[in-house]
């Protein structure tokens, strides 16, 4: 099995945090962990982030990005479209993971080529369950594209 890392795009601290806890959750205890988990809070920082600017300079490129489409500053629709258009960042799939279940921006997100849109469960093991899916499916079930 391979190690998956995931940059984590939402604003939401709590949001945030419920994702990394069930990433870091699908090691067996005693096991190295399968999935390295690194989050920003927008969509500059994660274009900063993807492109390795300053302070980023030393990030690793995700296998997998989680993106919720509601953040301040530059919103998950526009680094949707900003990651899908740029030749080094469009192969790195990216799921939407968001509250808003409104078929504009599932079709919006879509067209845009997100990979997946899974709208986040209120229920804290609900949550936490979807999110390993997510994880389970990307870490052991898809084939992803080479690193650049």
């Amino acid at each position: 099995m391979r190690t998956l890392e995931i940059l984590v795009v939402d604003d939401d601290d709590a949001d945030a945090f419920m994702i990394s806890e069930a990433l870091e959750g699908t090691a067996l205890e005693g096991t190295e962990r399968l999935t390295t988990v690194n989050r920003v809070a927008d969509g500059r920082e994660a274009l900063d982030y993807l492109r390795r600017n300053t302070p980023f300079e030393n990030a690793q490129r995700p296998d997998l990005i989680l993106l919720d489409l509601n953040m301040p500053r530059m919103d998950g629709r526009e680094t949707l479209a900003a990651i899908k258009t740029d030749e080094k960042l469009k192969t790195i799939p990216v799921v939407i993971l968001t509250t808003s279940g409104a078929a504009p921006d599932i079709a919006a997100s879509y067209q845009h080529r997100a990979n997946a849109y899974v709208t986040k469960p209120f229920g804290l093991d609900e949550f936490e369950s979807t999110v390993r899916t997510i994880d389970r499916f990307y870490r052991e079930v898809a084939i992803l594209p080479p690193g650049e």
